[in-house]
C-alpha cells in the first residue's frame, strides 16, 4: 500500500506540533512515520554572537529542503530513513541520527512546508494552523526561553527582524496551499476531529487500491 502523506505547516507558534501531536493519537503512532522539518536545517558556521544574530533562520534557504524531499520520497517508497537531529542552542547538526521506519501514513510539520514546491508535490493532505500574531509571539518566547535558553530582548530582536518579514513573505501566503486550514491550532477539537476523519478516509482508499 502506497502511503498517505500529510503535511501540517503554520507560523511559529501557531500550535502546529498540537495538530500534529493529536493527529498521533487520534490515527495511532504505530501507523505514522513522523520528520519535523526544524530537523533539517542547514549546518550554520558562525564564529560570533554577532554573525549568529544576523542569521536568517525563517528564510526557506535555512532548509535543508533538499535531504527533506529526499528523505519524503524514500519513505513514500516503502525504504527507512536517517532523521537528522538538530542542535538548537549550538545551531548545528549533530552527529546523531533517529531511524524512521516507513509507516501507512507520512506526518511532515513544519513552518515552510507549503513553500516548497518540492515538498507540496508529494503530499496527499495539506493543513495549515492558522493562529494570530500575537498569540503565536507569546507561545515563541515560552518556548526559546524554557527550551533553548534563550533572552527575551533577543527572542523578540529575531522576531522582528526575520520571524515576522519572513511570515509575511513566505508562511502566511502558503496557505492558499492548504486542503485544510484549522483556527486555533490544537484548540480546535472539531477541525481536529475533521483531519484525523480525512486522513483515515485516505488511509481506507489506499488500502481499497492496494487490494485491488
Amino acid at each position: 500500500m502506497k502511503p498517505v502523506a500529510l503535511g501540517v505547516a503554520g507560523g511559529t507558534g501557531s500550535g502546529k506540533t498540537s495538530v500534529a501531536r493529536a493527529i498521533l493519537e487520534a490515527v495511532g503512532a504505530e501507523r505514522i512515520a513522523f520528520l519535523a522539518q526544524d530537523n533539517y536545517y542547514r549546518q550554520v558556521a558562525w564564529e560570533s554572537s554577532d554573525h549568529l544574530a544576523g542569521y536568517n533562520f525563517d528564510h526557506p534557504e535555512a532548509i535543508d529542503t533538499e535531504l527533506l524531499v529526499e528523505h519524503l520520497a524514500a519513505l513514500k517508497s516503502g525504504r527507512a530513513i536517517d532523521l537528522p537531529v538538530y542542535d538548537f542552542v549550538h545551531h548545528r547538526r549533530t552527529e546523531r541520527s533517529v531511524r524512521v521506519e516507513p509507516r501507512p501514513v507520512i506526518l511532515v510539520e513544519g513552518i515552510l512546508l507549503f513553500a516548497e514546491p518540492a515538498i507540496r508535490s508529494l503530499l496527499d493532505f495539506k493543513v495549515f494552523v492558522d493562529t494570530d500574531a500575537d498569540v503565536r509571539l507569546v507561545r515563541r518566547i515560552r518556548r526559546d526561553i524554557a527550551e533553548r535558553g534563550r533572552e527575551v530582548s533577543d527572542v523578540l530582536r529575531q522576531y522582528m527582524t526575520t520571524v515576522r518579514p519572513m511570515h509575511l513573505e513566505f508562511v502566511e501566503p502558503s496557505k492558499r496551499w492548504a486542503d485544510v486550514i484549522v483556527p486555533e491550532g490544537g484548540e480546535n477539537r472539531v477541525a481536529l476531529g475533521m483531519v484525523a476523519a480525512r486522513v483515515e478516509q485516505l488511509l481506507d482508499a489506499a488500502e481499497r487500491r492496494a487490494g485491488g
